[in-house]
């Protein structure tokens, strides 16, 4: 099925990409962008990308790795205080 009119893209490249970076890398985190790498083209108009998504999502690959499951219900970077200080500018 042709999930992307625009750069000619079905849901078995999208699936074969997926498959091919989940096996040179299992601890890869696989974005639509990624896909589009792998595949060599680039997004166009964005239609497609609800479509996109959920043939994402079908691939069993797909999980995400262990060690970034969870981010938020920890203490992350984002959660602490800066440290830094703004400087100000009196000119």
């Amino acid at each position: 099925m042709i999930v992307c009119h625009c750069r000619a893209i079905t849901d078995r490249d999208i699936h074969a990409a997926i498959d091919w970076m989940r096996a040179a890398d299992k601890d890869t985190l696989i974005t639509p962008g990624k896909v589009y790498r792998a595949l060599g083209k680039t997004p166009d108009c964005g239609g497609c990308l609800p479509l996109f998504l959920g043939t994402m999502r079908d691939n069993p690959n797909l999980d995400i790795p262990m060690q970034l499951r969870n981010l938020r219900a920890g203490a992350t970077q984002e959660d602490r205080a800066c440290k830094a200080t703004r400087k100000s500018s009196t000119i």
